[in-house]
């Protein structure tokens, strides 16, 4: 595996729409193992991007002290048979400061955008930067991030990238809960109540609760949730009655560790 630490060794070793990419910012698990799996499809060769986005934090947020498991992760990659891992630092995908920014529009100030304003902006802005760098034919993202996964999707149909999305199903523990790498931040006590999110999005998915009870139950278990809402799959519009496709979506606080899940149905 090459490990690129700067655009031009990039360019040089990567021509341009050959690669299939899996942008992540590191503390690899399982669930990225599957989307290198699904890059692999769409491609004879895989790239991953390993970067930790200063710009989708907010402040008081943690990215001081998000997980860095370089060594860690290029062994994940290596069994994996990555061809190409571009582990820039900041200086290299942010020489100046960021003035220029992408917004990633209406559906950026809500759900996720409502607790953390200006994250999907961050998010839309390194992405953009990342797929100029690496411009790949086929970008794969994962389900988990429901909402980051639409804003990217019409990043690319907005400005005409050229460059196919596909989107990978959430991996999940034995018990539900869905990988993530902020899990690593739970007390053993909280992991084993982690899986209440998953279970109470299915009782919504189900019919059998709705998002107000979800937020009643998961409140009276210790949490503190942020929302729990039903929205039309794509464009995460709310549904209109009689519509099919839909996803509920939940964002809530365990201790210190926010988390967030989804299932669409």
């Amino acid at each position: 595996m090459q490990i690129l630490r700067d655009i031009a060794s990039l360019r040089r070793a990567v021509p341009p729409g050959t690669v299939s990419f899996v942008p992540t910012m590191g503390n690899l698990h399982q669930g990225h193992a599957s989307l290198i799996r699904i890059a692999r499809q769409h491609g004879a060769r895989v790239a991953v991007s390993i970067f930790v986005n200063r710009l989708q934090f907010l402040p008081g947020e943690d990215f001081e002290r998000y997980p860095r498991t370089l060594e860690r992760d290029c062994a994940l990659l290596e069994s994996e048979g990555v061809e190409f891992l571009f582990a820039p630092d900041e200086t290299v995908l942010y020489p100046e400061k960021q003035q220029i920014r992408v917004q990633a529009g209406p559906l950026g100030d809500e759900l996720e955008g409502r607790f953390r304003p200006g994250f999907l902006d961050g998010v839309a802005t390194v992405v953009l930067k990342l797929l100029n760098c690496v411009q790949p034919r086929v970008a794969v993202f994962g389900k988990k991030d429901y909402q980051q996964l639409a804003v990217v999707r019409a990043l690319v149909r907005q400005l005409d990238l050229p460059v196919a999305i596909e989107a990978g199903e959430t991996v999940r523990e034995a018990d539900g809960l869905a990988m993530s790498s902020r899990n690593s931040y739970l007390s053993p006590a909280e992991r084993a109540e982690a899986p209440r999110l998953y279970r109470v999005l299915q009782e919504v998915a189900s019919g059998r609760s709705g998002p107000g009870d979800a937020v009643q139950f998961l409140s009276k278990a210790g949490w503190k949730p942020d929302y729990v809402e039903v929205r039309r799959r794509g464009d995460l519009a709310p549904p209109q009655p009689g519509e099919t496709g839909r996803v509920v979506l939940a964002a809530a606080r365990l201790g210190q560790t926010r988390l967030i899940d989804n299932i669409e149905f």
